[in-house]
């Protein structure tokens, strides 16, 4: 079984070398990695990780974490790998059907920053209206939405009052950044977590806002 493992580790040469080793030993296979973010002497990294059958996710852990220095944020079951490439294709994509483009952007979204779902949602004089969803994005119709208009990408608060239940219960972690214009967001969920990182937020910011131009919005 697959595994999306984050891990703060000090951003020192070898550090990551030892990590791998640590894992290797606990019999992890390692699929790929991804640098999510980097400063103060500190990486933030995703890491792919395969355990033969029977193997819990907490050795990853205790893996991990018996390198000095380096902490695990999450580890959650993951399919398929990272790509950081994925960006270029989805816009190559959008671009290529701009009729489809927010389903499009909806759809690809999760799979380029490893969340679950993904939302474009649009605010018009205080009605919310859905305009695009990924697969497995919550079909429960939608509340308040205090955030909006949104002015900058953003982390939301996942505990403030207007969060549905089912989403609080799932400790779902979440993400916007506005699509072109503030009144139309992306809303992106990580059910269980990790948190999304600044250098996460900026990727959706900057992907959204290339997404708008070819839209022309």
């Amino acid at each position: 079984m697959s595994f999306l493992i984050r891990v703060q580790l000090p951003d020192s040469p070898g550090t990551l070398g030892a990590v791998a080793s640590a894992l290797g030993l606990a019999g992890a296979d390692i699929l790929s990695v991804d640098v999510v973010e980097r400063g103060n002497g500190v990486a933030i990294d995703d890491l792919v990780v395969e355990l033969p059958s029977g193997r819990l996710p907490d050795t990853l852990i205790t893996a991990a974490e018996s390198v000095d220095g380096v902490e695990v944020d999450a580890v959650r079951p993951y399919a398929g790998v990272l790509d950081t490439h994925r960006e270029l294709e989805l816009v190559e994509e959008i671009a290529a059907q701009p009729a489809s483009g927010l389903d499009l952007l909806a759809d690809g979204v999760p799979r380029i920053v490893r969340a679950g779902w993904a939302l474009v949602v649009r605010y018009d004089d205080g009605d919310i209206t859905r305009l695009a969803s990924s697969t497995a994005a919550p079909e429960a119709p939608l509340g308040e939405l205090p955030w909006l208009p949104l002015e900058r990408a953003t982390v939301l608060d996942a505990e403030e009052p207007w969060v549905p239940r089912m989403w609080r219960d799932l400790g779902t972690e979440l993400a916007a950044t506005p699509v072109g214009k503030p009144d139309r967001a992306l809303l992106v969920g990580r059910p269980g977590g990790p948190m999304f990182r600044a250098a996460e937020v900026a990727r959706l910011a900057h992907l959204a806002g290339i997404v708008a131009v070819v839209l022309d919005s």
